[in-house]
């Protein structure tokens, strides 16, 4: 980002203040010039401490216009399920084959799927796959006996979010390229997934800070109780 368009971009932005989600969603959008299509990220800023199992808040959000981002899905599965899995169109569908090329350093997906059955296989590699957000869970709805199902809702869009240690969740919730409505929509339903998720043990505000940017972009605040 050229010193320029920085300046220009701050420029559009009062950092102090707490915008509509609708405002700030024509502002981010905006501000997203770059030379290549930029993503869309929001970050939610939580009252809960995930060191506590009862604070944990984990889930999958399906988003009615997808990421934009063509994801790459693996799976494990035989047989009939493997066939199910790659007429659903999975790029890679494997088991003893899957794990060799996993331990090889060979990981270009970026979502993974088990079937129950292949739990077993897939730990063998959940040191390579878990520290990467990869390894099947089956609260995420990746170890499933309906593959089919589990591939399609990734290709068109799912986004997986984990709370970080220090009480934040983000993602990507589409391009530049894609109209404001899109945008707007797509974050609702990030922010609807995130309330509902609200853990047992949540204290206080649950939901503190809501951000909007672009990759290349600044920041900008959004006003919670105007979403």
């Amino acid at each position: 980002m050229s010193g320029k368009r920085i300046v220009n971009a701050y420029k559009a932005v009062n950092k102090e203040q707490a915008y509509a989600l609708n405002e700030a969603v024509k502002i981010v959008k905006a501000n997203a010039t770059a030379k290549f299509d930029e993503t869309i990220d929001i970050a939610v800023n939580l009252g809960v401490d995930p060191k506590y199992a009862d604070q944990m808040v984990r889930g999958v959000c399906s988003l009615p216009h997808g990421t934009g981002k063509t994801v790459r899905v693996a799976v494990f599965a035989q047989g009939e399920k493997a066939d199910e899995a790659k007429a659903a169109g999975a790029d890679i569908v494997g088991a003893e084959n899957l794990v060799d090329s996993i331990l090889s350093g060979k990981v270009d997906f970026d979502r993974c799927i088990a079937t129950p059955d292949m739990m077993g296989m897939a730990g063998r590699v959940a040191r390579v796959l878990g520290p990467k957000g990869l390894m099947p869970n089956p609260k995420l709805g990746t170890v499933t006996a309906d593959v089919a199902n589990a591939v399609k809702k990734a290709k068109a869009g799912e986004v997986q979010y984990r709370v970080e240690k220090n009480g934040i969740v983000h993602a990507g919730i589409g391009k530049a390229s894609f109209s404001e409505e899109q945008i707007l929509e797509n974050a609702k339903a990030f922010i609807d997934a995130i309330i509902k998720a609200k853990p047992s043990g949540a204290k206080g505000t649950y939901m503190k800070k809501v951000s909007l940017s672009s990759t290349m972009g600044v920041g900008v605040k959004v006003d919670s109780a105007n979403m």
